[in-house]
Order: structure tokens, then C-alpha cells, then sequence
């Protein structure tokens, strides 16, 4: 599986800069409302340091990183639920997106134009807030108008997904976002039923600062603090990364310690993002390729292999894992084999992040 990423933003944030940087897949960036009219796809590799060194541990002929897609979605405004700006598109292309990355901008110049007249953190992610309950609920209201039919039919589970229907309206409602809440108690119809509801997909939090605000170590006020709870967010600057995007490796690198910036925005980014998804990340190696496999934390041995061909998980068997330091630090397979650091693990066996894992079908 790889993982999807809808970057969204009110217009003139830094969402088409920032993705152009991340991706280095040029857009139509005017400063001017609306100018991303079809979202923008960007596959992008993850960066691993541990992949490479496998890769040299084995001698690979090919390397295969885990990827990341980004998707550039058009600019939001306040009634898009309603079909205002792109409407209904925009909410559309949300829909099929793993997480959320809405990009806030934290900066001020007066030469770049906010749709609201001046940027206002907690308003611009209060905007989208609101267009996604309103199309939950919208989504919600089609199903409930169906749902009384399967009740009198008789179909399985239909009382309970309308109670839990009923609640998570109410709770729409009153404003309560699900991606905010983490408690036990909320149980929110839309994964159960194949709702697909846009207030339950993972957010992240990208705040486009000035680079003087990135030297500072930038961090959100309070009231931002507290608007986005415990969500994970970054704090990146789309200059700075199209910038970056200019440079060689090695002036890249240099870039970064001069401004004490241990890993740029698309690390950083990734990382947050597997994070919010709960994914990881196990390898296999061998003389003709070595891959980077992402799959959900605590996903069984069988259900990683899942990741490779789909067949892999019914015909399992039992599998060899090795963490990748491990391996390197044999020196050999051989050597790993002689010192016991080769493990046989069966159908229970939950692949941690950083294995080495050789599938026995």
C-alpha cells in the first residue's frame, strides 16, 4: 500500500508552492484564486537512509523506495459545500485521499493576498471544518433516507447503523470533528458502514512560515494550540523548500545546517503522515532488489505479505526476519544465520518496522 496525501488550503496559502517543492511537479502557481483546477499528482519516493544501505549490503541490481502520493486539490472557500469555488470537485477529491494535509499560513506580506483580507489561523482551518460537517452531513441525510427500507426488510445490523447514524449527526452538529476526538466513546458510523466521512480521515497540519519564523523555531500560539488538539502538524516554509528543491544533494544538505534544519519538509512530512495512518515500514533484499514495503502497525506476517503480491497472505507458510541494523552488523546473511540473529516466525508473528523479511510460501 502506499500512502495518499490530499493537500488542501484556502487560496494563496502556499498549497500549489509547497506541493511543487515536495514533488518537483511544476503547477500553474499565480497568485490568484482557483488557479489549480484539477489536482495535481505527485508520487513521490520516501526517504530511508535504511534502504540504501541494504541495498549496498546486498548488492541489489534495483531499488524500490515506498511511496508517497500527494494530491494538489483545488483551492477552498467558505461555502464549497453548498457548490461555491469548485465545490462539490473539491470536497470529491478529498474523498479519495488516506489524510488530510491542510496548509495554514502563519506568515505576513502584505504583498501576497488572503482571501479573508489577513491570515487567521484558526479561522482558515475553521473554514474547511465547516465544509466537511456540512458534506458529512449531507452524506449522512442520503443515507439515513435509505436506511428505514433495510430496517423493515430486515437486514442485519440496520437498527444499530441507524442509532449510531443518529448519534454521529448530533454530534456533527454540535461541531465535534471526529479526527479531534480520542476517546473510546465516539464511535462514528462512517468507517462501518462505507460512508467514507471527510471529518474521520487523519489530519495533519502544515503551518507555511517565513523563514525568520523557521530560524525562530516557530511554534503555535495558544489559541492554534488548542484548535488543533492533539493533530499531528509541521511547521515548514514553502520558500525555503523551493529553494531546497533547486539544489544538489550535498548543497541540500549544507543548506539545511546552515539553517539548523535537521530534515526538510517532505521528511517531515512523511513521517507525520505515517504517524497520523499508523504505517511502517519492513524490507526485503536479495541480489536483484531491494524494497521498501509500507503496511499498517501491528499488521500480522501474513498480512504484510499482502503488500507484495496479493496471494502471498492465503499461501503463507512462515517467514525469516532480521532487523536491517542486525543484518548490516553480521555482515553477512551467513554470519546472521551462524549467530542466531535469524528468526522463524509463523502466522502470528506482527512485523515490526525496520524488519527484513524473507516470505516461505
Amino acid at each position: 500500500m502506499s500512502l495518499k496525501i490530499g493537500i488542501v488550503g484556502l487560496p494563496n496559502v502556499g498549497k500549489s508552492t509547497l506541493f511543487n517543492a515536495l514533488t518537483q511537479k511544476k503547477v500553474d502557481i499565480s497568485n490568484y484564486p482557483f488557479c489549480t483546477i484539477e489536482p495535481n499528482i505527485g508520487i513521490v519516493a520516501v526517504p530511508d537512509p535504511r534502504l540504501d544501505r541494504l541495498a549496498a549490503f546486498s548488492r541489489s541490481k534495483k531499488v524500490v523506495p515506498a511511496a508517497v502520493e500527494f494530491v494538489d486539490i483545488a483551492g477552498l472557500v467558505k461555502g464549497a459545500a453548498q457548490g461555491e469555488g469548485l465545490g462539490n470537485k473539491f470536497l470529491m477529491h478529498i474523498q479519495e485521499t488516506d489524510a488530510i494535509a491542510q496548509v495554514v499560513r502563519v506568515f505576513d506580506d502584505p504583498d501576497i493576498a488572503h482571501v479573508a483580507g489577513a491570515p487567521n489561523p484558526v479561522s482558515d482551518i475553521e473554514v474547511l471544518e465547516y465544509e466537511l460537517i456540512l458534506k458529512d452531513m449531507e452524506t449522512i441525510a442520503k443515507r439515513l433516507a435509505t436506511i428505514e427500507r433495510d430496517i423493515r426488510a430486515g437486514k442485519k445490523d440496520a437498527a444499530e447503523e441507524l442509532a449510531r447514524l443518529q448519534e454521529t449527526e448530533r454530534m456533527l452538529k454540535s461541531g465535534v470533528i471526529p479526527h479531534l476526538q480520542h476517546t473510546d466513546k465516539l464511535e462514528f458510523v462512517g468507517m462501518s458502514s462505507g460512508l467514507n466521512l471527510l471529518t474521520e480521515k487523519p489530519f495533519i497540519y502544515v503551518f507555511n512560515a517565513s523563514e525568520e519564523q523557521i530560524a525562530a523555531r516557530w511554534q503555535p500560539p495558544t489559541a492554534l494550540k488548542e484548535k488543533i488538539s492533539t493533530s499531528p502538524w509541521v511547521a515548514v516554509s514553502a520558500k525555503i523548500e523551493s529553494e531546497l528543491g533547486e539544489l544538489a544533494p550535498q548543497e541540500r544538505t549544507e543548506f539545511l545546517e546552515s539553517l539548523a534544519i535537521e530534515k526538510g519538509g517532505l521528511e517531515q512530512l512523511i513521517n507525520v503522515g505515517y504517524r497520523a495512518l499508523g504505517l511502517m515500514t519492513f524490507f526485503t533484499t536479495g541480489e536483484d532488489e531491494t524494497r521498501a514495503w509500507t503496511i499498517p502497525r501491528g499488521a500480522s506476517a501474513p498480512r504484510a505479505g499482502r503488500a507484495i503480491p496479493s496471494d502471498f497472505e492465503e499461501k503463507f507458510i512462515r517467514c525469516e526476519v532480521i532487523q536491517w541494523d542486525r543484518l548490516l552488523g553480521a555482515g553477512s546473511y551467513a554470519r546472521a544465520r551462524e549467530q542466531g540473529l535469524i528468526r522463524i516466525e509463523g502466522k502470528e508473528y506482527a512485523v515490526q518496522d525496520g524488519d527484513v523479511v524473507e516470505f516461505k510460501i
